[in-house]
C-alpha cells in the first residue's frame, strides 16, 4: 500500500523540482509508477469545437517535443530516488493525454461466473480480449464508486497510521 506520506513526498518532491511554469502538475503514486499530468495553457477557441480539439492535441503534442530532455533528466532522478517509473503526460483544456506511461499485468484467479462477464464483454465487442474486458471492468468501478474509493483509501491510509504508531516487533 502507498502511504500519505510517500504520495506527499512524492508530490512535494516534483513541486520543488519541476520549473515554475510547469505548475500546477496532478502527481498519482502507486507501486509501479509515478505519473505526472502537467496543466498547459488551454488553446484559444476558433472555430468549430473539432478545429479546438485538434488546437489542444497539437499544443499538447509540442510541449511533449519541446520538453523531452528536460522531462527525462527530472524523470532519472526521480526514478533513482523513488525507486519507480516516472510516466507523464498534459493537460489542455479538456484535452488529456499520458506519455509511455506503465501498463503493469495483474495475475489474478476467477471462478466461472466472472470469466462469463469477461467473456461475455469480448463476445459483444466491448473488449479485445478476457484482459482488456478486466481493465474495462475496473475502470468502470474507478468512475462509478469513486467517492467510495477514496474513502476505502482514507481509512486504509488511517489503519496505517495506527500500525505506525504501534509498538515494534
Amino acid at each position: 500500500m502507498i502511504t500519505e506520506e510517500m504520495k506527499e513526498r512524492v508530490t512535494g518532491w516534483f513541486a520543488g523540482r519541476l520549473p515554475a511554469d510547469w505548475q500546477p502538475a496532478d502527481v498519482m503514486v502507486d507501486r509501479e509508477e509515478i505519473t505526472v499530468v502537467l496543466t498547459i495553457a488551454d488553446a484559444e477557441p476558433q472555430g468549430s469545437d473539432a478545429a479546438l480539439a485538434e488546437a489542444r492535441s497539437g499544443r499538447a503534442s509540442a510541449f511533449r517535443e519541446d520538453s523531452r530532455e528536460q522531462r527525462m533528466e527530472i524523470a532519472q532522478e526521480a526514478q533513482h530516488r523513488f525507486e519507480r517509473k516516472v510516466s507523464w503526460g498534459v493537460a489542455v483544456g479538456e484535452h488529456r493525454e499520458l506519455w509511455t506511461h506503465v501498463s503493469a499485468p495483474v495475475m489474478t484467479r476467477l471462478r466461472q461466473p466472472q470469466r462469463l462477464v469477461l467473456d461475455t464483454l469480448v463476445d459483444a465487442g466491448v473488449a479485445r480480449s478476457r484482459s482488456d474486458a478486466l481493465a474495462w471492468c475496473v475502470r468502470l468501478v474507478g468512475q462509478h464508486e469513486g467517492d467510495w474509493l477514496a474513502e476505502l483509501r482514507q481509512a486504509m491510509g488511517a489503519v496505517a497510521d495506527v500500525r505506525a504508531k504501534g509498538p515494534a516487533a
